[in-house]
């Protein structure tokens, strides 16, 4: 086996290879990619003896896994019609034009940040309301308000950074 796929095979093997488990599965396995490539999803078909077209049927039929490299940092921005009407669009603008996407980009190149547009995240009463990784809910959003959000990431990325680079003993202030 590959060097490459020995998290994978860790992951099938703690479900015992189930079918049953095939959902929970592509969910560790994206949450270790990211995302889920396509020779993942072949390897995870061969090792479970299923056809790839199952595999990938399910991995396109649930909205929560993706075929496409997502950042670090997930941010759905809801456009709803109560999230809409208060103002959800300044806030989609704000966020790609500080994240530098342009065009059809949703992910910065480092990696770090997806921006996502979604059609309900079910909190009408907190509109405008952007979510973050799922646990992270800002209701009543603003431009302003999201950026700073996003800056206090981008302080936390670089004070991790900062930290791991001393622990190596990197001149910081040199």
């Amino acid at each position: 086996m590959e060097r490459k796929f020995e998290r994978l095979q860790e992951i099938i093997e703690s479900h015992q290879g189930e079918v049953s488990h095939l959902i929970a599965i592509l969910q560790e396995v994206q949450e270790e990619y990211r995302y889920l490539p396509e020779e993942v999803l072949t390897y995870i078909a061969t090792a479970m003896k299923v056809s790839p077209a199952t595999v990938y049927g399910v991995a396109t039929f649930y909205t929560q896994f993706s075929l496409i490299p997502k950042g670090k940092y997930v941010i759905r921005v809801c456009d709803g019609t109560a999230c809409h009407v208060r103002g959800s669009e300044p806030i989609h603008f704000a966020l790609r034009e500080n994240l530098g996407l342009v065009g059809g980009e949703s992910t910065t190149p480092d990696m770090q940040f997806t921006v996502e547009t979604v059609s309900c995240l079910g909190a009408c009463g907190l509109a405008p309301v952007v979510v973050i990784n799922s646990d992270e809910v800002h209701g009543q959003t603003t431009p302003e308000s999201i950026l700073r959000a996003v800056n206090k990431i981008v302080s936390r990325e670089q004070q991790g950074e900062n930290k791991n680079s001393s622990e190596t003993g990197c001149c910081q202030n040199a």
